[in-house]
């Protein structure tokens, strides 16, 4: 019998990082009982509320022990045994129930799942304790029943299935695969018999490595890739009735990559998609769970399983048979709030999820008779040639764009893989256990994994740095005595092998000596840094040195002897002090500003740099002709009234001097795509792509930023026109042209005030209540450069939704736009007249490159790597823009804008001025002609009040009237 539950989500927030602590962040998350609160550092008033069935406060209150674990110091703190006694425990009980079950981890990266799912040292999370227990159960019921275990490891990187117990052999990754009972299921996943705990973790280290090999080798890097532990728990017994019986539970463990990969990369069009393939997962995990929780609410609608192989390989879990456990980690800081807030509303979607569990438990003898008698009823299918119906519904989407024949022979491989599975259940039914036994102790782990973690605890070594700690340290290199080489796997085999851009077939030589051990480049085109600085020539190298070698590959060296010697604590050395240490060694300045958008700006930094060198790195080695530089964007380029500098890259093509400039999110994206080109051609598979799917090359038909100009709203707060020139800059704040704007208080119908009306105020206060009307004109462009075509401005004015675009102008550098647009206001409020006395009209000038077909390519014959080799200093480059990037992205002269309108508005005080001064002496003039020696205050206060000289003269008429 199904039990239908909703699924249990648990949100956890870990404690502040090191660099959180560095930074200053402020927590913006509280929580109290299941209630999880959020607080807006923008504004403290703004505060969202969220349920779950678990809130764990792991912010503070815990103390260390001695042997490293923090346990609680008050009631308040949720340890790691509070939550696997919660999470863990129940996941055990329900495998010993015979239920499915599923615990997924959901987060940005960073924010502490692996904490939560793995653990570390003494602090060990879920799966560690949960299969700890599960085989402290199996001993103690050994006597009544006989138990397998089976251990599987794979990953999903790019829509491409990975199994990491087997990382050789299908190289392309292996199909996912429908079956009636199983659901989807990876075809040819190694699942490996484990007798007890200790095998289980030997299999995850090695999967481990696997996986760091891979990420090192520049395929999958953890931010990107979904990791799935499962466990395949059977329990074989006599029932009631005698019967040979089973019980079969599969417990699956999801780690599931950075959940900011989610964000959208700006891509427009069909072109390329960018990241299409990385964020699928994710996005269509996404819609699953909106879909499902629409249909817990009663609304029927399609879920979209088939479009990933991440919600493929889930479907279960998020709708079928299995008791599923989602846990939501968060960081606390303020600089992480908007991932933290997404976070939170994917948690509180997935909590109205339902499942429906059933116990696996059949008689062996039926299960065999099922798969026999599936097996006869495929064999007939397939020589009938009758496709299923289930098969035609569920791939129904695209058949109006195959071929029949196509889409029969996918069935036909279809039908096959499953008659193999079958095949493959019914043999290891009638196995016995010990026959199991033997054939997995042909199958150990591979020796030298541990043999090297021995030898680094005595002999001198290099080790990885990886941006997930979790694969930090994963790959040892024991260094012999005499000389150890370093370089690619092409020509001369090295003793260190790595595959990476830039790295030259013989790199470098680590020289190790009874008393020092030392590094040198084997020439100036090898490229080793050490502590941040790049070396020349031979350099002595001490316990936990960093070293970088070509572009991005970190390791550590670390010698025992050396460190025995020391008495003084050593440091932890990590993939982001690595990262500070070049960037700082480079001039940037990355201390502590204390400054939540500074910090920001530095994180982004540390990410974009090391990626931009690679980038350029495999742009080397492809000869792409295409260079990446850092740019320093501030809010007002992009459009934006108010917002932080944020980090853009940009694409400059040197083959014809078109410039791209990309956000960060769609850079990452672009990069993961170029790894992917790089790794087909170190394979020497075909690894060029078609214009369209280049990641290094972007359409003519991409919209480009020009430059950007900003006016001063200021004078039409005053009710002044003002008719300025103002230079427009691009995104490095250099004058690329110039720019004719008007803004012109006007009527309702569009009538332009003159002196005449005289409708300036003293007091921009004047005008809340009254009806406000004025037009923005975008007149003309001067000298902009010629290269660009198809131009056109936009902007957008106080609350307007969408953007207002000038007309498109082609085929000259001085666009006329002539452009007029009428903003009425009735009345004006307070918040719009601050609004227009504080605030600046940003007008973006747009428009497409094009390259002329009569011109010479500009690299002349030289490679990318002529052409970058002298122009190596990423980080230099940076470290200008950081330490001046306030500079970066000028659009606004303040000098200049702010004396004009000063000038303008003084010019008008200064007549009104005048205006009253001339009134009043009228006033007196007119008062002496009659004789009249006293002139009431009400009067004079009338006379000071007028709005116009006319207005001004009808008052002082009023004295002859008055005459006694």
């Amino acid at each position: 019998m199904a039990e239908e539950e909703n699924v249990k989500v648990a949100v956890r927030v870990r404690p502040f990082n090191k660099r959180e602590l560095g930074r200053k962040a402020v927590n913006v998350v509280a929580m109290k009982g299941p209630i999880t609160t959020v607080a807006n550092p923008d504004d403290p008033q703004d505060i969202k509320s969220f349920t779950y069935d678990y809130s764990y406060w792991s912010f503070d209150g815990c103390k260390e022990q001695p042997d490293g674990y923090f346990a609680k110091q008050n009631s308040i703190y949720a340890d790691q045994n509070t939550v696997y006694q919660d999470l863990g425990g129940g996941v055990l009980e329900n495998a010993w129930q015979g239920y499915n079950s599923t615990l997924f981890a959901y987060g940005q990266t960073g924010s502490g799942k692996s904490w939560s799912v793995i653990g570390y040292g003494a602090n060990k999370g879920i799966v560690p304790l949960f299969c700890n227990d599960l085989f402290k159960g199996i001993t103690e019921n050994t006597e009544k029943k006989e138990f397998e275990v089976r251990f599987s490891m794979l990953e999903i990187y790019n829509e491409v299935v990975h199994d990491l117990l087997s990382p050789t052999k299908n190289k392309n990754g292996l199909k996912v695969r429908q079956h009636p009972k199983k659901g989807f299921y990876p075809e040819g996943l190694k699942m490996a018999l484990v007798t007890n705990y200790k095998e289980i973790e030997q299999k995850m280290n090695e999967g481990t490595v696997n996986r760091t090999i891979a990420s090192t080798n520049m395929n999958a890097t953890s931010s990107r890739a979904h990791t799935i532990v499962g466990i395949t728990f059977i329990q074989k017994f006599k029932n009631d009735l005698g019967q040979e019986t089973a019980k079969q539970a599969v417990v699956n463990l999801v780690d599931l990559a950075g959940s900011e990969r989610v964000e959208s990369t700006g891509a427009t069009g069909s072109r390329l998609k960018e990241g299409a393939a990385i964020n699928r997962s994710l996005s269509a995990l996404g819609n699953c769970i909106h879909a499902l929780a629409e249909q817990s609410a009663g609304k029927q609608g399609r879920v979209p399983y088939r479009d990933s192989k991440l919600t493929q390989l889930l479907m279960n879990a998020l709708g079928g048979n299995s008791k599923t456990i989602m846990i939501a980690a968060i960081s606390p800081a303020d600089i992480n709030y908007e991932e933290t807030l997404s976070t939170l509303r994917f948690a509180d979607r997935a909590k109205q999820i339902k499942t429906k569990a059933f116990v696996n438990e059949d008689p062996t003898e039926k299960l065999l008779r099922e798969l026999r008698e599936e097996n006869e009823r495929l064999k007939k299918q397939m020589q009938g040639g009758k496709m299923d119906k289930d098969f035609i519904d569920s791939d129904g989407n695209g058949l109006d764009d195959r071929t029949e024949a196509e889409l029969k022979r996918k069935w036909e491989e279809e039908m096959k893989a499953r008659m193999k599975e079958n095949e493959q259940e019914m043999i290891n039914m009638k196995k016995t256990y010990e026959e199991k036994l033997k054939m997995a102790k042909k199958d150990v782990a591979d020796p030298s994994i541990e043999k090297k973690e021995q030898d680094k605890h005595n002999k001198p070594h290099i080790y990885n740095l990886n941006v997930d700690p979790m694969l930090s340290g994963r790959i040892i290199h024991i260094l012999k005595p005499g000389v150890n080489t370093v370089g690619n796997r092409k020509g001369v085999e090295s003793n260190i092998t790595i595959i990476s851009p830039s790295i030259q077939e013989q790199h470098a030589e680590i020289k190790v000596e009874p008393n020092k051990v030392v590094i040198k480049p084997v020439n100036g085109d090898c490229r080793v840094v050490v502590n941040g600085s790049q070396i020349q020539g031979e350099t002595p190298l001490n316990h936990n040195d960093r070293l970088v070698f070509a572009a991005t590959q970190l390791w550590v060296f670390q010698n025992p002897a050396e460190s025995k010697k020391s008495k003084a604590p050593l440091q932890e050395i990590t993939y982001e002090m690595a990262q500070e240490e070049i960037a700082a060694k480079s001039g940037v300045d990355m201390s502590n500003s204390g400054d939540a958008d500074m910090s920001r700006i530095q994180e982004d930094l540390l990410e974009v740099m090391p990626a931009v060198e690679e980038a350029n790195s495999i742009s080397e080695e492809l000869d792409k002709l295409v260079k990446f530089e850092i740019l320093m964007v501030a809010p007002q380029v992009l459009g934006k009234e108010r917002g932080r500098t944020e980090v853009h890259v940009k694409m400059k093509n040197l083959s014809n001097g078109t410039e791209f400039v990309w956000t960060k999110e769609k850079f990452l994206n672009r990069l993961y795509m170029m790894k992917e080109m790089y790794q087909k051609y170190e394979d020497e598979d075909e690894w060029q792509k078609p214009d369209e799917e280049d990641p290094f090359k972007e359409s003519l038909d991409t919209e480009v930023h020009i430059g950007t100009v900003q006016v001063n709203l200021q004078p039409i707060a005053y009710n002044v026109e003002l008719k300025e020139q103002l230079e427009i800059t691009n995104y490095k704040g250099i004058d690329v042209g110039l720019m004719n704007v008007e803004l012109v208080p006007c009527d309702t119908s569009g009538r332009e005030y003159t002196e005449a009306d005289d409708m300036f105020v003293d007091d921009p206060s004047d005008l809340v209540g009254k009806p406000l009307n004025f037009k923005v004109k975008i007149v003309s462009c001067n000298g902009l450069p010629n290269k660009y075509a198809d131009m056109y401005c936009t902007y957008r004015i106080y609350l307007d939704e969408d953007e207002t675009k000038t007309k498109t102008v082609s085929e000259t550098s001085n666009p006329n736009f002539q452009h007029s647009k009428i903003y009425s206001f009735t009345p004006a409020t307070e918040q719009l007249v601050h609004y227009l006395k504080n605030g600046t009209l940003t007008v973006r000038v747009m428009g497409k490159q094009r390259v002329r077909r009569s011109a010479m390519p500009l690299n002349k014959g030289l490679t990318t790597r002529d052409m970058l080799k002298s122009d190596r200093a990423v980080f230099s480059r940076t470290a200008n823009l950081m330490n001046g990037f306030q500079m970066n992205g000028r659009v606004v002269d303040p000098q200049k804008q702010s004396i004009i309108v000063e000038l303008l508005l003084m010019k008008k005080t200064q007549a009104r001025l005048q205006q009253k001064v001339d009134s009043i002496r009228k006033l007196v003039k007119e008062a002496e002609n009659i004789s009249k020696i006293r002139v009431s205050t009400s009067l004079l206060k009338e006379v000071l009040q007028a709005n116009s000289p006319e207005q001004a003269d009808l008052i002082i008429r009023k004295i002859a009237g008055n005459n006694d």
